[in-house]
């Protein structure tokens, strides 16, 4: 059987008339002597982009790439070789390359393989090829409408991207699996001016979906109107205060605090290594009885969302924390084979040229009970942040600090004045213990999220309900 049947595509592999038969072959350099697991990666992307500032083409591209990754692991050790020609001689070249790295000495092995597909499809559209004509001219429109949101709007940048990428993993545990990944995304960017003011404002989203979710009902000129309404209120803002404050953090995307202060520190390779603050805390209360935390890749259409990880496995609903209670950490095939822990789905690369990783899919913390307004009126003095900007965390310590893009000062139980230059900082682990109301209104992000680790990028989602974290420390202007 041709090995292209094991996807819904003619793109990645029947051109190189690669049959199940070679996938043994190649798989057979990889295997015997010290080398424990073996899988190849394959992959197709093609990528588009335009951009337009000031209502001109600023940039226009497509690229296409493709390539194979062969892997080799004995114990602790991996050998990882790439290559962009798949040729039977070239990945065989690649597999004794891995096999050496992985300093596994002298060996071959056989194994037989077969073809499969995801158990399901979180994301079933069939990529179309959208004219460029027509994303400049929605890109215009957005344009226009953001300038129609305010005349003090004097620039507007927006940028829509598409990704199509054709996956295929083979293992040395026999297993074949194919998938087809698509995934987009829209930004606006405006910067508005009012005298010597000048400040700025974005909003963004999208995900696995196609072209017209970004044109159903509209939604891009949602997209317009957020960014030039968080320009404006930024317009109007004042110096944050500095002290320690009780601080509630809006539903959405403020779940970004989750994924960098908490979540990578619950990824498999750092606590086995011993290199995270939640190392040997499994089974220990971690955070408020109100948290519990969850990354699920199973979500349709989501931008974390995957019907299979980058090693074939399926991925799942993992409970981190519940209830408080550290429950378990995020898994790829070799911290799980090395620890005895179950594989969560979250084995993850950023394309064939990198080995894979344990890393987030999407991560957000469960419902609550509260009122949003409830937990508002509760809190005296303190900040209510809408949206974050760029942070920072140190994984051994969990340290952070946190820049937020849209925030505003609570005073007496009321949401008053917007404030500028606000951060938060804090301490993973401790973050979580000053969670004192948890709302009903999750959310999950627009569909922006990227995330970076070890020099590559993989997009995630995050989430989180309106939440009140008591006595933060927030860095400001105004004591």
């Amino acid at each position: 059987m041709d090995l292209i049947s094991a996807v819904p595509s003619d793109l990645l592999l029947g051109q190189n008339d690669l049959t199940e038969r070679h996938i043994g072959q190649i798989m057979g350099k990889l295997l015997g002597g010290a080398i424990d697991y073996a899988d190849i990666y394959f992959e197709y992307t093609l990528s588009e982009s335009v951009s337009i500032e000031e209502g001109i083409v600023k940039k226009a591209s497509q690229h296409v790439s493709q390539g194979a990754g062969v892997r080799g692991v004995a114990a602790e050790k991996t050998g990882y070789a790439y290559s962009d020609d798949i040729s039977l001689p070239a990945l065989q070249q690649a597999a004794a390359t891995a096999r050496a790295i992985a300093g596994a000495g002298a060996g071959t092995g056989t194994v037989a393989v077969h073809g499969g597909r995801p158990s399901r499809d979180l994301y079933p559209i069939s990529p179309v090829q959208v004219p460029v004509q027509d994303k400049v001219a929605l890109l215009q429109r957005i344009d226009r409408a953001a300038r129609a949101h305010d005349p003090r709007v004097v620039n507007v940048m927006a940028g829509f991207s598409t990704e199509y990428k054709v996956i295929l993993i083979a293992t040395s545990e026999g297993l074949v699996v194919g998938d087809v990944q698509p995934l987009s995304r829209l930004n606006v960017t405006c910067i508005v001016q009012d005298g010597g003011n000048r400040q700025i404002g974005t909003y963004g989203g999208g995900g696995r979906g196609d072209f017209g979710q970004f044109t159903r009902d509209d939604a891009w000129a949602h997209y317009a109107r957020e960014a030039a309404r968080q320009a404006v209120v930024n317009l109007g803002a004042v110096d944050a205060p500095a002290g320690t404050m009780d601080v509630v953090l809006g539903s959405g995307w403020p779940g970004i605090l989750l994924h960098e202060a908490i979540g990578h520190g619950l990824e498999a390779d750092f606590n086995r290594k011993g290199t995270s603050a939640f190392t040997g805390m499994i089974g220990r209360k971690v955070a408020s009885e109100l948290c519990t935390i969850v990354d699920d890749g199973t979500i349709p259409g989501r931008r974390g969302s995957l019907n299979v990880d980058d090693e074939g496995t399926p991925t799942g609903r993992t409970v981190l924390i519940e209830d408080g209670i550290l429950k378990g950490y995020i898994n790829d095939r070799l911290n799980a084979r090395l620890t005895g822990a179950p594989l969560t789905g979250n084995g993850r690369r950023e394309s064939y040229a990198h080995a894979p990783m344990p890393r987030m899919t999407n991560t957000f913390m469960e419902n609550g009970e509260q009122d949003p307004a409830d937990i508002i009126r509760g809190v005296r003095r303190g900040l209510y942040a809408v949206s974050f900007g760029g942070g920072q965390v140190d994984i051994t310590s969990g340290k952070f600090v946190f820049s937020a893009s849209e925030a505003y000062l609570i005073e007496d139980g009321r949401i008053t004045k917007p404030v500028k230059g606000a951060t938060l900082i804090g301490n993973g682990p401790d973050v979580l213990t000053r969670v004192a109301a948890v709302g009903n209104d999750l959310a999950l992000d627009t569909g922006i999220g990227t995330c970076g680790k070890d020099g590559q990028s993989v997009p995630v989602g995050v989430g989180l309900p309106t939440i009140r974290l008591n006595q933060v420390t927030v860095g400001g202007t105004q004591s």
